[in-house]
């Protein structure tokens, strides 16, 4: 018998919440009980039991209008605590670096942590200063901001599945906002999600600073699911380059990244 046979037949039941994670890991939205014991071939009483137990611990949300489960919050951190090591800023740091020349203007690198936006790498333009009033900005490394507040997480939450996103806002009425602007409930946020998940991007204009504009494109792993996105902050009224010019640069520096950790994008409707 093998070890991993071993280990398989002395715990059963953590074998089994393990593979219920990595189903509901794989599927792009919420998945009922039964569905998941049948595609599982599990019993219907264990799959509930485990269920449970991995909703106590906020590994799965449970979706009361569809009666389905999808991944919770801890799911979430795991995952954030995992890309928040050294191969992925590495990979990261030359085309953020690239991007940063290009525009003349901060970028960073963000991914989400529970419903927060961590940014792991800032970057500037070498061979000169950013504008003053950038260098002021409060997206430095290690910072987090609300996630529905910021471009980078707002790119990340759009192409997430509507159930983690309940699953990260359980207060849908009580949206924190830092300038008095942007969405307040979770019926506008998802608004703004499926617009931005239309249109490959985000933005947020003075959502977190006054005075001050980001847009984000998210980077995806080998499911196509967000993992990451690259991000430019600028002064509102002080734009080097059109919008169309940063948005086609992010989009561009994305996509590198999603190649360099051998992902792919989503499918475009």
């Amino acid at each position: 018998m093998t070890g991993r046979d071993s280990s398989s037949s002395a715990s059963p039941a953590v074998g089994r919440a393990l593979d219920i994670l990595l189903h509901l890991a794989g599927r792009s939205g919420p998945v009922r009980a039964a569905a998941l014991a049948r595609d599982l071939d599990m019993p219907r009483s264990s799959a509930y039991h485990i269920l449970n137990v991995l909703v106590e611990r906020g590994f799965v949300a449970y979706v009361p209008k569809e009666q389905a489960y999808g991944l919770g919050v801890s799911s979430f951190e795991i995952g954030s605590a995992y890309l928040r090591h050294e191969p992925l800023e590495r990979l990261a740091r030359p085309i953020l670096r690239n991007l940063a020349n290009r525009l003349g203007q901060t970028a960073h690198l963000g991914i989400l942590y529970g419903a927060e936006t961590v940014y792991l790498l800032k970057e500037r333009p070498s061979g000169g200063r950013t504008a003053d009033a950038e260098d002021m900005l409060v997206t430095d490394i290690g910072v987090r901001l609300p996630a529905h507040l910021t471009a980078s997480g707002r790119a990340i939450l759009a192409h997430s599945a509507q159930a983690q996103v309940r699953a990260l806002f359980p207060r849908p009425g009580t949206l924190v906002t830092r300038t008095g602007k942007g969405p307040r409930s979770l019926a506008e946020l998802l608004a703004l999600l499926a617009e931005d998940r239309e249109r490959g991007w985000s933005e947020e204009v003075e959502l977190v600073s006054d005075g001050f504009r980001s847009m984000g494109v998210a980077a995806f792993d080998h499911q196509a699911r967000p993992i990451a996105a690259l991000s430019s902050t600028w002064q509102r009224h002080y734009a080097r380059h059109d919008e169309d010019h940063i948005r086609t640069l992010l989009t561009e520096g994305a996509a590198r990244l999603t190649a360099a950790v051998s992902g792919h994008a989503p499918e475009r409707a």
